[in-house]
């Protein structure tokens, strides 16, 4: 078994338990490169506390990430809880996964597609993603309409022109919850594609958007930078995730006594 570690977000809301599978960036990684090597598909989805907010809200969303063949820990809150269980698991932020994926993709000479974003972010990451992985083949660059729907014919568009591209790689930056739906529903349609879900993973590529400071990423500190730079989208946000934290730290605490 690959299972770590289980939240049950919002109990009495979630009917399942969300599970991280991939422990380390090292073995998620190997994972990867043997599912590319073999072309067996997956979606990847990195779980943090504003998507279990979301998950204790939103049964379609619960849906998708059931739908995901792999989870890691993407935000420090999950890793110190895995920590206080008793199981510790590694930080692998979505957004950092771009680079090293790439650079498989790149050697095994894996088409890439791209989806999300706008077209001019598609057209710089595309760029600097070639320049930094010499040999990379990006093969699609889809930017979804406005008010996408990964669950209604817009998502049927965007995967059947991923398809007919031939990728069988594909990063998605629509953020949650549509990118981890529009994953699972390409995982299962798709079965010879890989899906990533990379928030904003391709801005940061194109520097459309810039991440904080390696030394804020270091102190755990990255969510208050984020939120100073947009204070009205985000504040409800972080203050719904500081809610659900205590008693998640509660389960935590309890599923390391139990074992």
């Amino acid at each position: 078994m690959r299972d770590v570690m289980s939240f049950r977000p919002r109990p009495g809301c979630a009917p399942s338990v969300i599970s991280i599978t991939s422990p380390t960036r090292a073995g998620l990684l190997a994972e990867i490169e043997a599912d590319l090597i073999a072309g067996r598909g997956f979606a990847i989805a990195t779980l943090n506390l504003d998507h279990l907010v979301k998950l204790g809200r939103l049964p379609q969303f619960r849906a998708a990430y059931a739908g995901q063949s792999h989870v890691v820990a993407d935000g420090n809150p999950i890793v110190w809880l895995q920590k206080l269980a008793g199981r510790p698991v590694e930080l692998v932020p979505g957004s950092e996964l771009v680079g090293p994926i790439a650079a498989l993709a790149a050697r095994l000479d894996v088409p890439v597609g791209l989806l999300g974003a706008s077209d001019e972010t598609l057209a710089l990451a595309t760029e600097r993603l070639k320049a930094d992985f010499p040999g990379l083949s990006i093969v699609a660059r889809i930017s979804p309409p406005q008010g996408f729907d990964p669950a209604g014919k817009h998502g049927a568009d965007a995967l059947d022109q991923l398809a007919a591209t031939g990728a069988r790689l594909c990063f998605v930056a629509l953020g949650a919850p549509k990118q981890e739906m529009l994953a699972a529903r390409g995982h299962l349609a798709l079965p010879q594609i890989g899906f990533v879900s990379i928030g904003a993973g391709l801005d940061f590529v194109a520097g459309s958007q810039v991440r904080a400071p390696r030394w804020v990423r270091r102190i755990a500190m990255e969510w208050f930078w984020r939120m100073m730079l947009s204070p009205r989208r985000l504040a409800k946000r972080y203050f719904d995730c500081a809610l659900i934290l205590p008693g998640l730290a509660w389960s935590a605490w309890r599923s390391r006594s139990q074992t």
